[in-house]
């Protein structure tokens, strides 16, 4: 049996302040955008990730990947979307096989309405208490670990 390097008191006080900010952080940005707009976080991602495509469109499975989230957490969450009108479900039309996701006129609207609120409470909750040097060092840190998870999630940079 290997022994175990453990977190010197330093690297764990600093653990644990990044872990709460994993934590608390989504979940604050989470109550923003279903008070204020009735959407979640992860389907407020989703509808940002087809705006930015052509034809506001995208395979499901590639918009799983995008948004680090599983396919059938984004099948419940598209299902919603579309009860809502924002997003609709079509057949790949290149190979039939599959669904492509839709962002509808609705859903870009509804984005567009919604995104002052969220981009107040980010800009509040992170941008706002940050000095500029901090925010470079903050993006450098962010861009060192998603380096080293790897799996394709520099595409969330």
């Amino acid at each position: 049996m290997t022994d175990v390097q453990w977190l010197t008191q330093r690297e764990q006080q600093v653990w644990r302040r990044f872990a709460g900010v994993l934590t608390c952080l989504p979940g604050e940005l989470d109550g923003q955008l279903q008070r204020d707009c009735d959407l979640t976080h992860f389907g407020y991602g989703v509808m940002v990730a087809l705006s930015e495509k052509p034809q506001r469109a995208m395979r499901m499975s590639e918009l799983a990947a995008l948004v680090n989230g599983s396919q059938s957490r984004l099948s419940h969450v598209v299902a919603r979307l579309e009860r809502q009108g924002w997003v609709r479900r079509e057949r790949a039309a290149d190979d039939g096989r599959g669904y492509v996701a839709v962002l509808t006129d609705a859903g870009y609207d509804k984005l567009v309405a919604s995104a002052p609120g969220h981009v107040a409470a980010v800009r509040s909750m992170v941008f706002d208490v940050l000095t500029p040097e901090q925010l470079g060092q903050l993006e450098e840190i962010c861009s060192a670990i998603l380096e080293k998870i790897g799996d394709g999630r520099g595409d969330l940079a």
